[in-house]
């Protein structure tokens, strides 16, 4: 499944990635879905997919509305997520599949992502946030000791992501798991906009005791940042997201200090930013704004027309 939204020029090697001679070996249909990219860009999508499903949203609704919009049309064993920024690299969907296959307790399964270069990117699989790691963020003890396993945890480390391992989090970006488990936890929360969904969603996977972990046989190129080129309002919604999902998986108490020392965080960067004469930097744009995501994503009313 793939949602684009303004999608950049990689959306068409993403769509060449998962057809005709790179298709994945084992049956299955491509779920395209665009969220009212201005150009629309359903007729792309149509001519790369003649064979497959094409859906057209009528507003933005987010990331994770529409893959639950697409969710409901899928009909394989699997639902697989493919950011419209990545490239699935050749046997990296069969290799999903095998390894979700091999496991009775199959959650969430994530791959490995590299760059245009193909150095890997860390990206796809992160640590829980927690109290501790907001901390680190809030006193920049997770920049000072960037992948630091106790000083930077939702890094996960130095762990080069080239083994087969349990995560707490996958990335929507390349992210695979059973239909009927997508179906009985009603897919992503749709209170997030975009960003978030990801964790959230993982969160729920674990305390059902399935498992989370990636495989490196299944390699994706990332072009990181391809699909929102503005900084600070990419900044605002992961904000927003992160801030939605301390909300909804900590204690009060807990939940309440995790946010205050996120908010702690973003200030002390947007302050060494403005030091160093970086105006630009996403971080300033992200606390001037900081009304926008303070509070997080509200309840979702799709009955409202800006609900986000």
């Amino acid at each position: 499944m793939i949602v684009t939204y303004n999608a950049g020029h990689l959306v068409e090697e993403c769509l060449r990635s998962v057809t005709g001679p790179n298709a994945p070996s084992v049956s299955h249909e491509v779920i395209a879905l665009d969220n009212a990219s201005q150009p629309s860009l359903v007729p792309l999508l149509q001519r790369f997919l003649p064979a497959h499903r094409v859906v057209g949203v009528p507003k933005n609704i987010g990331f994770g509305r529409a893959c639950n919009l697409g969710a409901e049309r899928a009909r394989g064993r699997y639902v697989l997520l493919l950011n419209p920024d990545a490239v699935a690299e050749p046997g990296a969907i069969d290799a999903m599949v095998r390894a979700a296959d091999g496991e009775s307790r199959c959650g969430v399964l994530g791959g490995q992502t590299v760059d245009r270069d193909g150095r890997i990117d860390p990206k796809s699989c992160w640590g829980a946030p927690t109290v501790w790691s907001q901390f680190c963020f809030a006193t920049g003890l997770s920049s000072v000791f960037r992948r630091n396993r106790f000083f930077d945890p939702e890094s996960l480390g130095k762990w080069d992501r080239t083994s087969m391992r349990d995560v707490p989090i996958v990335t929507g970006c390349l992210m695979m798991l059973p239909r009927e488990l997508w179906l009985a936890l009603g897919g992503f929360d749709p209170d997030y906009f975009m960003y978030g969904e990801d964790a959230d969603l993982c969160r729920r996977v674990s305390q059902l005791g399935r498992r989370i972990w990636i495989t490196p046989d299944a390699v994706a190129m990332h072009e990181v940042g391809a699909s929102s080129s503005d900084s600070a309002a990419k900044t605002v919604l992961l904000l927003k997201g992160k801030m939605t999902y301390l909300r909804k998986n900590m204690r009060p108490a807990e939940a309440a200090a995790a946010r205050r020392l996120l908010m702690g965080g973003v200030a002390l960067r947007a302050l060494g930013a403005r030091l160093r004469g970086r105006r630009d930097s996403g971080w300033i744009g992200a606390w001037s704004r900081r009304s926008q995501w303070a509070k997080g994503y509200a309840t979702y009313d799709p009955s409202r027309p800006d609900a986000q």
